[in-house]
């Protein structure tokens, strides 16, 4: 299986970074992980490692904060864990599955590569860094343990894979799309000023962008609604809405598709 790669770092709003892209037959992915004020978020994915290694050996952190258990999100965190030796943070829901022999599909082991596990420690409902006190922001939908990452003192959010895209036309099977509304409602509702997701990389007018996701998947939920009410299949309602196929659909055997959108709004209800 040869997947390419390609790595690039940088450093923006004082914020340092790197960005690891793999592709493989028309599936293009990529995963961030940031440094601010000696807190290390997300460690990328085990496929990544070899190339990750160097800034993860070189940045100056004393805590690792993962905003969720994902392989792309956690490939390095044993790495640190036998190399660096600083304490890593997870959402609670998630110890057991650190700790434990990950349990993730195969075309997502062949992608990311197989993570091992790791010793994690909860979060508290707040957080200290260096110089700054963080709130731990719940934002579900994506998992359930996910989180995001607010600095009160800088106004920089940190919001691992809520955002994205503003305009989403895929998702996992586990996923939900009323869910996410809510937590993005959520996070708008703070005080920031920049956004960095764990996928786009800094977000240019962030707050901005982030509403604009909002605005864009309830109104997709509204029309996913009407069509239902109106009688339309969920087949039917997916060749309306999105008609466009894409590769990873194929790829992940359709646990990543247009149709969980609809079945998560149709459903999810509540």
């Amino acid at each position: 299986m040869l997947i390419k790669k390609k790595i690039k770092m940088d450093n923006t709003k004082g914020v340092n970074s790197i960005n690891g892209v793999l592709s493989f037959q028309g599936v293009i992915l990529n995963v961030h992980c940031f440094v601010s004020d000696g807190v290390l978020i997300d460690t990328g994915g085990k496929r990544l490692l070899k190339h990750f290694a160097p800034f993860l050996l070189e940045q100056d952190y004393d805590q690792v904060w993962i905003t969720h258990h994902h392989e792309d999100h956690t490939g390095g965190a044993a790495f640190i864990e036998n190399t660096i030796k600083v304490p890593i943070y997870i959402h609670k829901k998630s110890l057991d599955a650190a700790s434990n022999k990950p349990d993730y599909p195969l075309y997502r082991q062949l992608f990311w590569g197989r993570r091992k596990s790791f010793h994690a420690n909860p979060f508290s409902d707040t957080m200290p860094s260096r110089n700054s006190m963080w709130e731990i922001i719940e934002t579900p939908g994506h998992t359930k343990d996910h989180l995001a990452f607010l600095n009160r003192q800088t106004g920089q959010l940190f919001t691992g894979d809520l955002y994205v895209t503003p305009k989403t036309k895929v998702i996992m099977q586990s996923e939900s799309i009323p869910t996410i509304i809510k937590s993005l409602e959520k996070v708008i509702a703070y005080q920031f000023d920049d956004v960095f997701c764990q996928h786009s990389g800094y977000v240019e007018d962030g707050r901005r962008m982030l509403a604009a996701k909002k605005e864009y998947l309830e109104e997709i939920q509204h029309k996913i609604l009407t069509l239902h009410k109106s009688g339309f299949t969920i087949k039917e309602i997916q060749k309306q809405l999105f008609p466009q196929k894409y590769a990873i659909t194929k790829f992940s055997s359709g646990d990543w598709d247009s149709i969980h959108i609809i079945n998560s709004v149709i459903f999810d209800q509540n």
